[in-house]
């Protein structure tokens, strides 16, 4: 009786250790397999997903104006800006000389589908809705050839609507007049002064991609510069933006 009490207990302690062994086992079965899936799951990759809505420019060539003003052959600082007379969103005709009580001008060159151009929208309405009550009206051009449709003049009257742009949106359907001022990027800016003489070249301010984070106005400070009868002490910077797009030869 002895005996067989001592072989049941061996066999309860043979069954433990090998029930044991077993959840060992596939516990590590387990984590291999949760280790493996980890390493194929898009969702555990570091970096932005590969999709559709990625934010900012396109992948390519460098968004900065690579040429200088003399290579480029437009309006250098000091010199006297040609007017134009260009059909606005709304159907009027807009030269500089029709803008009432103009103290200077923040001449835009922008369009529908450039990034950048999106990103400084929002801007351009600010500076618009803050300025031109001091006689500094923001005037924007699209110099995009109309042969692309998404620039053309209906598609300019969709998205001045969408954005709720409070500034002219005007059409430069020939582009005959960012050739004159050397308009090579969208956006590309040019503050003139009443008297239409260029003060300032370039960028609207220092971080495309964050207004919370620019630290340099350029724009801004060029037209508090003219209103205190000073010159402003930065008058070029690179324009950063998409490429002009010309029509065929």
């Amino acid at each position: 009786m002895r005996r067989l009490k001592v072989v049941l207990a061996m066999v309860a302690v043979l069954a433990i250790i090998l029930v044991s062994c077993k959840n060992k086992e596939d516990n590590k079965a387990n984590e291999a397999v949760a280790q493996d899936s980890g390493k194929h799951n898009p969702e555990d990759r570091k970096g932005p997903p590969h999709n559709g809505d990625k934010k900012g420019p396109p992948r390519g060539g460098s968004p900065e104006q690579t040429k200088t003003l003399e290579e480029i052959g437009g309006y250098k600082i000091g010199e006297i800006a040609t007017d134009f007379n260009l059909k606005n969103v709304d159907g009027s005709m807009v030269s500089l000389a029709s803008i009432k009580d103009a103290k200077g001008y923040i001449v835009t060159f922008t369009c529908n589908e450039c990034p950048f151009s999106k990103l400084y929208e929002d801007r351009l309405i600010a500076l618009h809705n803050t300025y031109a009550p001091q006689g500094y009206s923001v005037i924007a051009i699209n110099p995009n050839s109309p042969e692309n449709e998404e620039e053309g003049y209906e598609a300019m009257q969709v998205r001045a609507k969408e954005k709720g742009f409070t500034f002219p949106y005007l059409f430069d359907g020939e582009q005959k007049i960012y050739p004159q001022y050397g308009a090579v990027r969208t956006p590309h800016v040019f503050v003139l002064d009443k008297d239409r003489k260029v003060q300032y070249i370039g960028t609207i301010d220092d971080n495309a991609k964050s207004p919370e984070d620019v630290k340099t106005k350029y724009v801004e400070d060029a037209i508090k510069a003219l209103q205190a009868g000073k010159t402003p002490a930065t008058t070029f910077t690179k324009a950063i933006g998409c490429p002009v797009k010309a029509g065929k030869a």
